[in-house]
């Protein structure tokens, strides 16, 4: 007790205090620091002002070119240009969101140059170490901007046939008719078919006896074709004629256009509707 005593009549304890407490007064009444502050914070504030309003007009001018109106002057599918643009707006974000971070740093007097050296140098080191991501990612990239396929197109690749489902910068998902779920990495998409950019054309050979009446046979199936109507036909059905003369038999050739890989629905279709035909003029002649 009387230790602490003569501790607080310590006249060099009152000393430090006094001298700690004129350090803060003179801190916090220091104009020349609170300008230099208020400028740093001014700076900052106007760097953040000048990056959004640079990211408004950027983005501003994507809307622009990748709007509806440019994308039918240009023929470009819409589904691509969405993908295109919303590709367009984050690289924008990313960069001056980036620049805005080493702007800000420079205005505490951190030295960049050492930061930039090691994130060069650790980004080489990523890149040597993820090659294949690198050949996903840019593989990804120019499916997307050359428009190779585009979300619900029936596409094939490799041993893979089926609708697309979803296209990254890394990966393609692909649902195939029987369900499955294929996810193929970009960078192994060397080849790719696509049934869904132009109309498909369905091909049915039909074979009759020769014992048949050809002209009438014909003449029947024209007729049924005329009537059929599909949501997935563009247009109407055609008998061709006779393709191929066979011993006891002759084949006679059926075509009918319609939507991108639909041939076997509207195959089916004209399948059916025919042999009912069939049947009918062969029950009346009976």
């Amino acid at each position: 007790m009387r230790a602490m005593m003569k501790i607080a009549e310590d006249p060099s304890t009152d000393h430090l205090w006094q001298e700690f407490v004129n350090k803060i007064m003179a801190m916090v009444t220091n104009t020349t620091m609170w300008t230099a502050a208020a400028l740093v914070l001014g700076r900052i504030l106007l760097i953040l002002l000048v990056s959004r309003l640079a990211l408004m007009v950027i983005n501003r001018i994507i809307d622009h070119l990748t709007s509806d109106r440019e994308s039918l002057r240009l023929k470009l599918r819409t589904r691509r240009v969405q993908t295109v643009g919303k590709l367009l707006k984050n690289t924008a974000a990313y960069t001056i969101n980036f620049i805005v971070v080493l702007l800000i740093l420079g205005e505490f007097d951190i030295q960049l140059a050492p930061l930039l050296a090691g994130a060069g140098v650790l980004g080489l080191a990523i890149g040597f170490g993820a090659q294949s991501l690198v050949k996903d990612v840019i593989t990804g990239f120019f499916i997307i901007l050359e428009d190779q396929f585009a979300v619900g197109d029936v596409i094939e690749t490799g041993t893979f046939k089926g609708t697309v489902e979803m296209i990254g910068l890394r990966a393609t998902r692909i649902r195939s008719w029987t369900g499955e779920v294929h996810i193929v990495p970009n960078g192994s998409i060397n080849a790719v078919t696509n049934f869904s950019v132009n109309q498909s054309l369905a091909v049915i050979d039909l074979i009759i006896p020769y014992d048949e009446q050809a002209d009438e046979t014909m003449e029947a199936i024209r007729t049924v074709l005329s009537k059929l109507t599909d949501p997935n036909m563009t247009g109407t059905p055609e008998l061709l004629g006779i393709q191929k003369l066979a011993l006891n038999e002759m084949t006679l050739r059926i075509t009918a256009e319609c939507k991108g890989n639909t041939q076997s629905d509207v195959t089916r279709v004209i399948n059916t509707a025919v042999k009912k035909a069939l049947e009918m003029r062969q029950n009346e002649a009976s």
